[in-house]
């Protein structure tokens, strides 16, 4: 296993599993707290559609991807404050058409078929410098941005309407959370793939919430168990040669199984 920390491409991958864990810790946080799972999936799903659009144009999927991701959170947002649609049909409307523009750009560009699995089911090995820089920087502003704003972010996520009692600018927050929410999907892709990204935004949170009730404590629990999984995805990746984003969340899920039945355990003496 150290005659594997020698060559640049696992060093890469070993930090972009720190760096995604961290992302995907703090961002999953709110994710789940608010209770807009659904939205995050449908955000990730409609990104296969920028995808599609990019590589049938020979630029890089990644710009696509942020784009849908973006339009896809800003549009629910929009639709649902307006009533214009329902929250739920906007989102399966969305999802629907991203999916379906990904899809059929894949058809038609069968070239490019073999890279755009891999944005499907992720590849962690294939991490570039370019993606390890994109990581980095939205770390540091994620980070910052929570530990700044962190009152804030608690009040709009477990009481929208306290917090508008309060004066603070709700709607903004939102806009700027959804944004991140966007960056943090896309800059998962090669963890964790479009199918799977949004099981790394809640099932360690999900294990996390079992071992703190506080939203600061259950985020840097989700920070430590999203970096566990992507690090022992990467190994079984590399290892039983299989796409990193069902390894990685396949350990997820066994963390989690086994914090549940600990504490069950705990429970009975």
């Amino acid at each position: 296993m150290t005659e594997l920390l020698q060559y640049s491409f696992f060093q890469n991958a070993i930090w972009a599993c720190i760096l995604t864990g961290i992302v995907c810790g703090l961002i999953g946080t709110y994710i789940v707290t608010r209770r807009m799972v659904f939205i995050a999936g449908g955000m990730a799903h409609a990104s296969l559609g920028g995808v599609g659009i990019c590589a049938l144009a020979g630029w890089s999927p990644m710009i696509g991807a942020t784009a849908f991701a973006l339009l896809t959170g800003y549009s629910v947002q929009r639709l649902s404050r307006r009533r214009e649609i329902r929250e739920d049909s906007a989102i399966a409307m969305l999802w629907a058409f991203g999916m379906s523009i990904g899809i059929l750009c894949m058809f038609l560009s069968p070239a490019f078929l073999p890279s755009l699995s891999n944005y499907l089911f992720g590849n962690i090995l294939l991490t570039t410098i370019e993606d390890i820089l994109f990581l980095g920087v939205l770390t540091i502003i994620m980070s910052l941005f929570f530990y700044c704003f962190l009152p804030q972010i608690v009040a709009i996520t477990y009481d929208i309407e306290f917090a508008r009692s309060q004066k603070l600018p709700v709607e903004r927050f939102n806009y700027i959370l959804i944004s991140l929410v966007a960056l943090a999907i896309v800059a998962s892709l090669r963890t964790a793939g479009i199918v799977m990204v949004i099981s790394l935004l809640s099932i360690p949170q999900m294990t996390a919430n079992m071992l703190s009730h506080k939203f600061a404590g259950m985020a840097l629990w989700s920070v430590g168990i999203s970096i566990v999984c992507c690090l022992a995805g990467l190994v079984c990746s590399y290892w039983l040669n299989v796409p990193s984003g069902a390894a990685v969340i396949l350990v997820a899920i066994v963390i989690y199984l086994l914090v549940r039945t600990i504490k069950k355990l705990i429970r009975g003496l």
